[in-house]
């Protein structure tokens, strides 16, 4: 998907993008960022940890999430150009987590058309565990 400067509202939301994660997304994760920190893999740890339902997700990956929606509103035509988050709650086992934003900005700067947006990653539940802001500079 590809969007055009000028298409674009204060006000508008990013498209929805949501994920699953569990176990099998944590560990592909892990596996590829050798993050295999034990509260992540193993309930036991996870309660130690201070979490009564056990291992729980990484903050990394939601991180993650936030970028590939921007890529998936965006194009490859434009890029991301700042994006910066809070870890504010957990997300457990299977929760499905949404990638939201809101356009709260747009101008040109520095010769780039920049969309300002507020970002979070929310679960099933509409939990807030991952809010921000992002700038994307389009083609």
């Amino acid at each position: 998907m590809s969007i055009k400067f000028s298409e674009i509202e204060i006000g508008d939301s990013l498209p929805h993008w949501s994920r699953r994660t569990s176990f099998a997304e944590w560990n592909r994760y892990a596996a590829v960022n050798d993050e295999f920190v034990p509260f992540h893999m193993d309930d036991e740890a996870g309660r130690r940890a201070g979490n009564e339902q056990g291992a729980f997700g990484m903050g990394n990956l939601r991180y993650a999430y936030i970028v590939n929606a921007l890529h998936t509103w965006i194009g490859d035509e434009a890029r991301i150009h700042e994006v910066a988050c809070q870890y504010r709650a957990i997300n457990q086992k299977d929760d499905v987590l949404t990638v939201t934003g809101t356009v709260t900005d747009k101008k040109t700067e520095e010769g780039e058309q920049r969309v300002y947006l507020d970002i979070n990653v929310v679960t099933d539940d509409d939990q807030s565990t991952c809010p921000g802001h992002a700038v994307v500079a389009l083609a």
